[in-house]
């Protein structure tokens, strides 16, 4: 991935109601939700929402699916997880300790289920 990708992708998500839409498409998972869904959900009006899903698009961190007359907005797992990557892919290159010791344990906040903790090593 290159810097200028990552730069699109941190740019769209720099907003707070995209972050809002991109965190709760995340928390929907593949299924998605249709713009009305998302408007209802987020009390966001249709012309922002159309917008804020095009600049999300435009960063690819959206995907958009056609079933019938409806569109699924998603977010895009695969993309994503490349920008994680990106961010995460030299840690601790310079330093000595492991890069396992500095990433963080996942957190959930008590709307999300909870995951087992995984141990480290």
């Amino acid at each position: 991935m290159k810097s200028k990708d990552v730069i699109a992708a941190l740019a769209a998500l720099a907003h707070e109601s995209r972050l809002e839409v991109f965190r709760l498409l995340v928390r929907r998972g593949p299924e998605g939700y249709t713009p009305g869904d998302l408007i209802r959900r987020l009390r966001i009006p249709a012309p922002t929402l159309s917008f804020h899903l095009k600049e999300l698009q435009g960063a690819q961190l959206v995907e958009v699916r056609r079933e019938g007359r409806f569109l699924y907005y998603r977010a895009s797992f695969p993309r994503m997880t490349e920008v994680l990557g990106f961010l995460t892919d030299n840690c601790c290159s310079l330093g000595s300790c492991a890069p396992a010791a500095c990433l963080p344990e996942p957190t959930f906040n008590s709307a999300s289920q909870s995951l087992p903790r995984r141990k480290r090593a």
